[in-house]
């Protein structure tokens, strides 16, 4: 049986981006564009709103907050005074909403993006959909320096999301949402990232192979797929798993991954072995192993990604379980 979540908060849109940051949990609500802290007591605080929706979070070695805008196609820089000012801008980079961002401990911010608008297509068709061909547009990573200057981009991979760094930063591991893997790039010594090699795969060659194809099969497929993601079956079910956010366990060596398709959190190993998995109450968009010893599963979790729908319901969570 698979051990279970408790609530922890509750009334935020969509939470996501989970970081621990100077001993309290920090994350975005990507529905109201605000971002929250939490010391593990009494309510969440509201450390700012972000225009354009926030995003990923990441701190620079000074301790300057960076945030990316979803919506206005930039990253931006809190400084000590409290003003809120551009750091990088990506809008020529960027296909569809800026996504998860990770700053390395020399202030480098490595961005993705949805490559297209994801919503917009969410609203009218089932995701299995997404793949008849040609599929769903691809989008890079951008590598930015520590004062926000373009180092350069890695070729387009399928949705890049939430990533993280190996413990001796020269391999960064990175969710392709929409591809059901994880990805491992190099991290190159100025900083861009060099060409990438699977991690994890997350779904078997063959469904991945059948829901892509152009033909009949392809087609069965895709139907078959949507009928499944309706959420009295998807919640009774192991697969796929759609990596949103990741983090490392405890042994710095397997992956939590919130599973964007389902109500849980899986711990894989390199190769994509699951070995273990954790129910929340709701499709999960991000997790992350921290607390004050370093023992606690947080996950944020949606009753909806989508953030128009997410704003009226105010139904995101964030959720813990004592490792």
């Amino acid at each position: 049986m698979k051990r279970t979540t408790s609530v922890a908060l509750s009334g935020f849109g969509v939470p996501e981006s989970l970081r621990w940051h100077q001993g309290a949990l920090w994350f975005s609500d990507l529905a109201h564009g605000t971002v929250h802290r939490w010391d593990g007591t009494g309510e969440a605080e509201t450390v700012l709103k972000v225009p354009g929706r926030a995003g990923g979070l990441g701190w620079l070695p000074d301790g300057r907050m960076l945030v990316a805008s979803m919506d206005g196609g930039v990253v931006y820089r809190l400084e000590t005074d409290g003003e809120l000012v551009e750091h990088a801008d990506l809008r020529h980079l960027v296909g569809g909403p800026v996504n998860d961002m990770l700053v390395d401990p020399h202030g480098r911010a490595y961005v993705g993006n949805f490559g297209f608008d994801y919503h917009a297509f969410a609203r009218e068709h089932a995701n299995a959909m997404l793949y008849a061909p040609p599929g769903p547009a691809k989008a890079p990573i951008a590598c930015l320096a520590a004062d926000g200057t373009l180092l350069g981009v890695t070729e387009p991979v399928l949705f890049p999301n939430g990533c993280v760094l190996t413990a001796d930063g020269t391999t960064m591991v990175a969710a392709e949402t929409l591809a059901m893997k994880l990805t491992a790039f190099p991290v190159l010594p100025d900083g861009t990232l060099g060409q990438p090699r699977p991690w994890a795969p997350l779904i078997s060659p063959f469904l991945w192979r059948a829901v892509n194809h152009p033909g009949f099969l392809g087609r069965i497929t895709r139907r078959i797929s949507a009928l499944l993601d309706h959420p009295a079956i998807a919640k009774r079910s192991a697969s796929p798993i759609a990596p949103d956010g990741i983090a490392w366990h405890g042994d710095g060596e397997t992956m939590w991954i919130a599973n964007a398709l389902r109500g849980e959190c899986v711990r894989v190993a390199e190769g994509g072995r699951v070995l273990d998995r954790v129910a929340t109450s709701q499709n999960t968009l991000s997790c992350l192993v921290a607390g004050q010893d370093g023992r606690t599963l947080f996950a944020a979790t949606v009753p909806t990604d989508d953030p128009v729908r997410a704003a009226e319901l105010n139904g995101g969570r964030i959720e813990m379980l004592r490792l």
